[in-house]
C-alpha cells in the first residue's frame, strides 16, 4: 500500500519511470526547443514547441503531483513565477486578495505594485489575522510556516472559511515541503512553492511549481504559463527531478538538525529568542502538530544586533552567510537587510545536512568564542 511508504520511498518512487527492458534507470533530460511535426497538420503531437511542453517537465510534474498528493502539477522558472501566475489567474479585477503580512516580502510587493493597480483589493494579514481576513476575501494566499517568523496558519480552519464563502485558498508550502505538510488534504485549492529550496536542495538552480486537483483551474494556469513564458528549462527540470530522489534523506536530516539547534539555543544567554514549530513550548506548536508531519529545516533566532549575527557566521567553521534556504549547507540570513519587519539581530538559520553533533557544537562555539 502506497500510504504506508516512508518519505524516502515515496520520493524514489515519484521519480521512477515504468521499467522497460533496455531503458536507462535514470533517464536524462530532453533538451529541445522544437519537435518533429506530423504531416497531417492536425496538431495531434504532444510536443511541438519548447515553451508549451517538454517530456522532462512531465516527469517532474508527475513526481511533484505524487508528493503533493495532487491530480496534477505545473513547473515554472522560479517560485515567484509560480506564485505570480497563480495570483494572476485567481485574483481578478474587483476581487479581494489576502496575502501574508509576515511571509515572503516580494509576494506583498507584487500584490501591491502589480495587482492593486488593476483593481484588486489587497489585504495584508499576519498568520494570526489570516482566518479573520479570509471572511471578506475572494482569494487567500497563506504561507505556513511563515518565512521568516515561522508562525503557523491553521489550514483546516482557514480552508473551512474559504470554502464557506466560495473563496480560493492558495498555500505556499515552500518551508514545510510536501514531506512535512499536505495543504491539499487540508482543504487548499492550490499549492504553490519554490522547488529552489529543499526539493532541489543544492543551491544551484531556480524552480517553482503549482499543484492542484481542479482540472479547469489547472488548465487556466497552464495557459497563463504558455502565454507569459515563465517556463522551467528542461535541464533545470531534470536536475530537480534528480534531486527529488534523495530529498527524503536530506529533509529528514535538515529537520533533525533544526530541532537540535533550536533545543540547544533556546536558553542560551546570548540568544534572546528562538522560534521553531517543533518545540513543544513554541507558540505555533499546538497548530503545527495537528497538520505537519515534519516541522521543517528553518530556525529563527534573535541576537543582540546585526554585528552579533555577522560574528556568529565569521567565527563558525560550518555556517555560511546566504539568503534562500533548503540547501545542504547550514546557512544564516539576517533578514532585516532585505526589509523584513524584524529586529537587526534577527537571523533565519536554514539547517543543512551536516552531522547534528558537529553542527550544534560549531554554533555553540561560535556564540561563545572564549
Amino acid at each position: 500500500m502506497t500510504d504506508r511508504y516512508g518519505d524516502s520511498t515515496r520520493a524514489v518512487k515519484a521519480v521512477s519511470s515504468q521499467p522497460v527492458p533496455g531503458d536507462p534507470i535514470g533517464p536524462g533530460p530532453v533538451l529541445a526547443s522544437a519537435f518533429h511535426l506530423s504531416p497531417d497538420e492536425e496538431g495531434s503531437e504532444r510536443d511541438t514547441y519548447g515553451r508549451g511542453s517538454n517530456p522532462t517537465w512531465r516527469q517532474l510534474e508527475s513526481a511533484l503531483a505524487q508528493l503533493e498528493e495532487a491530480n496534477g502539477a505545473l513547473t515554472f522558472s522560479s517560485g515567484m513565477a509560480a506564485i505570480t501566475t497563480a495570483l494572476r489567474v485567481t485574483a481578478k479585477p474587483g476581487s479581494v486578495l489576502v496575502v501574508p503580512a509576515d511571509g515572503y516580502y516580494q509576494v506583498r510587493r507584487y500584490a501591491v505594485e502589480s495587482l492593486a493597480p488593476l483593481g484588486v483589493t489587497v489585504i495584508e494579514a499576519t498568520a494570526e489575522q489570516m482566518c479573520h481576513a479570509a471572511e471578506g476575501a475572494d482569494v487567500v494566499l497563506a504561507e505556513t510556516p511563515t518565512n521568516p517568523g515561522l508562525d503557523v496558519v491553521d489550514l483546516h480552519r482557514l480552508a473551512g472559511i474559504c470554502r464557506g464563502r466560495g473563496a480560493r485558498l492558495l498555500v505556499d508550502n515552500t518551508t514545510a515541503t510536501p514531506l512535512g505538510q499536505q495543504p491539499l488534504s487540508l482543504g487548499a485549492d492550490l499549492v504553490v512553492a519554490s522547488a529552489t529550496k529543499a526539493l532541489a536542495g543544492h543551491s544551484d538552480l531556480l524552480a517553482g511549481y503549482i499543484a492542484g486537483s481542479h482540472p479547469e483551474l489547472m488548465a487556466a494556469l497552464e495557459r497563463e504559463r504558455l502565454l507569459s513564458g515563465a517556463i522551467l528549462g528542461s535541464f533545470e527540470a531534470w536536475l530537480v527531478l534528480r534531486s527529488i530522489g534523495s530529498v527524503g534523506l536530506r529533509f529528514e536530516r535538515q529537520c533533525r538538525n533544526a530541532l537540535a539547534l533550536a533545543t540547544a539555543l533556546r536558553h542560551h544567554p546570548r540568544v534572546r529568542s528562538v522560534r521553531y514549530p517543533g518545540l513543544p513550548d513554541d507558540p505555533s506548536y499546538p497548530v503545527a502538530v495537528t497538520q505537519m508531519r515534519r516541522f521543517g529545516g528553518l530556525v529563527s533566532l534573535e541576537l543582540s544586533d546585526a554585528a552579533a549575527v555577522h560574528a556568529l557566521v565569521q567565527r563558525s567553521a560550518l555556517l555560511v552567510a546566504a539568503t534562500s534556504f533548503g540547501g545542504i549547507h547550514t546557512s544564516v540570513d539576517r533578514r532585516a537587510r532585505w526589509g523584513d519587519p524584524v529586529g537587526d539581530g534577527f537571523a533565519r538559520i536554514s539547517a543543512g545536512i551536516e552531522d547534528p553533533d558537529d553542527l550544534v557544537a560549531d554554533v555553540l562555539a561560535a556564540l561563545d568564542p572564549s
